[in-house]
């Protein structure tokens, strides 16, 4: 299964193209151009460097939010436009499963006492993007959400973990220097944190896998997207 996967939630974007679980090419990096600019640039790149057309393309996964508006605007309406031409389905990703994921992947999940983790990742005005997951029960290697992304400050973040579980918890993020260490030895003591890619869409892309082996896609007209911070931005992108 080929799949194209995009990220464009931060200015430390990226995308990939996978075969299954494997990624065949990538681009990724800190741009201040625009995605307007850039993305169909990187997506030429990567069907050079892939040897694929886009009517190849099984699957388009792309992160869904939470994010930047602008960013995941476009992302999502070039996602939509290539599933409507191509006839293709949709696999709609959070970024803050991406970053889980990406902590489960890294190894954590050969330790059997954690079954939280716990990704955030930068909302700038002194906030974060967070959410909680864990691990499924039946496959050392699947998440479950437990608490919805949210829009927090830093305090609110671990205060949220707290007391969440008797059981270990990871944190999770591409930025873990946003925590100040002084409240996080307060307020969450014991806690460790895996520090992952920015580069989201080879995670995405294998999430998108997981989904479409569960059927679990969508068309052009049900993608959604999940700004978290503002509730009239989801609202124009559903009229839009």
């Amino acid at each position: 299964m080929l799949i194209l996967a995009i990220d464009t939630s931060s200015r430390t974007g990226s995308a990939a193209i996978l075969r299954d679980s494997n990624t065949l090419a990538e681009v990724s990096g800190y741009e201040e151009t625009p995605y307007s600019g850039r993305l169909f640039r990187d997506i030429s790149m990567l069907q050079d460097r892939a040897n694929c057309r886009m009517d190849q393309i099984d699957v388009f996964a792309v992160a869904a939010g939470p994010g930047s508006f602008t960013g995941l605007r476009v992302g999502l309406t070039a996602v939509k436009a290539w599933a409507e031409v191509y006839s293709k389905p949709i696999a709609a990703i959070s970024g803050l499963e991406a970053i889980a994921a990406q902590g489960l992947a890294n190894g954590a999940w050969r330790d059997s006492n954690v079954h939280l983790f716990a990704p955030f990742m930068d909302a700038r005005r002194g906030q974060l993007y967070g959410a909680i997951y864990r691990r499924n029960s039946d496959d050392s290697n699947g998440l479950a959400l437990t608490n919805e992304d949210s829009i927090l400050s830093f305090d609110e973040f671990l205060e949220s973990i707290n007391g969440k579980s008797p059981e270990p918890v990871h944190l999770v993020s591409p930025t873990p220097e946003l925590l100040p260490p002084a409240r996080l030895r307060e307020l969450l003591p014991g806690a460790q944190i895996i520090q992952v890619s920015a580069a989201l869409a080879p995670a995405i892309g294998r999430i998108a896998l997981e989904r479409a082996r569960r059927g679990a896609l969508v068309d052009a007209i049900g993608l959604d997207a999940n700004y978290v911070r503002r509730s009239d931005a989801q609202s124009a992108w559903r009229d839009g």
